[in-house]
């Protein structure tokens, strides 16, 4: 099987040679070809390069245009630093007052610089591997870009002081990200994921409120263009598991503080659920016998239609043997019928 059909029959709780692994590289990906971040964020053809020495090297089943949470921001017109060789960073929020709300303008996904790197590099994906590995672009959640926009503890106070406004923000970045997501799809995606990260510090009832609804809007029209959606969350999403179950995402990604198997026995046959073992305690500091071990028990417990991952990003540094005890452990599940 190639990469795209082994990843269909899963979704489908099918018969597969071996589980996917859908793991998230960035940081990893770059230096494993010897380049600065600051070209891995700004260069498509540096993440396209990176994201395919990984899959072969490592037999990952997909490449991904992943690469930090400002693509979007920056378009908006965030300013953003590029370290040579850190993380970006963002200083002042673009909205340091509720009243700056009224000065925002709504970038155009497709003549963004950011943004439009993003779709070079799906097209880059496409002409190399289309067809045979499944292509993965990225979207910020509503709530996720808000934050970014406003400064994350900016607006967790508005969410109780001014929801009326952060409901209007909402809905200025759920279309930016509605048309972003149909442009990767048009350029080449064959999934989108969206990252939604601040939603696993808010309750259920705020869930509902002010992540939810934006995230099936958003997923809604990624099914529409015949794309699969995945849902990314980092953190202890254990309270909303449930709703995310509704986000209309085919792919829920579970962070290790997640019960897999608890959520696989209640929601197994709605979605597929991946994870979800340690990636710091287990990939980065274990053993290859460990990494191995937890990748195993990540898919008995998620079933068959479970897929495999570290619960978040494969941390820099990762010893390259763990990597391979995952993927030989994917290769072993099939004596359990490629759980």
């Amino acid at each position: 099987m190639n990469s795209v059909e082994r990843l269909h029959a899963r979704l489908q709780g099918g018969v597969v040679d071996r589980p996917p692994n859908l793991d998230i590289f960035m940081t990893f990906a770059a230096h494993h070809i010897r380049q600065p971040l600051a070209r891995y964020y700004q260069d498509h053809r540096v993440l396209v390069e990176a994201n395919l020495a990984i899959m072969e090297d490592f037999h990952i089943d997909i490449v991904q245009a992943i690469s930090d949470p400002y693509r979007e921001a920056a378009d908006f017109g965030l300013q953003v630093e590029f370290p040579p060789d850190d993380l970006p960073v963002s200083r002042v929020p673009l909205l340091a007052e509720p009243e700056d709300l009224k000065k925002l303008h709504s970038p155009a996904p497709g003549q963004g610089r950011r943004m439009s790197d993003r779709l070079e590099a799906i097209r880059l994906f496409r002409q190399e591997v289309g067809g045979s590995v499944p292509i993965m672009g990225w979207v910020e959640g509503a709530l996720a870009e808000a934050a970014d926009l406003r400064g994350v503890l900016n607006l967790m106070r508005d969410l109780i002081q001014r929801p009326a406004w952060v409901d209007e923000l909402l809905e200025i970045c759920a279309q930016v990200e509605i048309d972003f997501a149909r442009l990767q799809v048009q350029a080449g995606a064959d999934m989108i994921g969206l990252g939604d990260a601040i939603a696993s510090q808010i309750s259920p009832k705020m869930y509902r409120r002010f992540a939810l609804p934006y995230e099936q809007r958003i997923f809604a029209a990624v099914r529409e263009m015949g794309a699969i959606g995945r849902l990314h969350i980092c953190g202890d999403t254990s309270h909303i598991v449930p709703d995310m179950v509704e986000s209309g995402a085919a792919i829920i990604d579970l962070d290790w503080m997640v019960d897999m198997g608890a959520a696989a026995a209640q929601y197994g046959q709605r979605v597929s659920f991946l994870g979800n073992f340690n990636p710091v305690a287990v990939m980065l500091h274990g053993t290859p016998d460990l990494v191995y071990q937890a990748t195993r028990d990540c898919m008995i417990a998620g079933g068959k239609r479970s897929i495999s991952a570290a619960g978040c990003e494969i941390p820099d540094g990762t010893p390259h043997a763990n990597l391979h005890a995952q993927a030989r452990a994917l290769v072993d599940s099939k004596e359990t019928g490629g759980r």
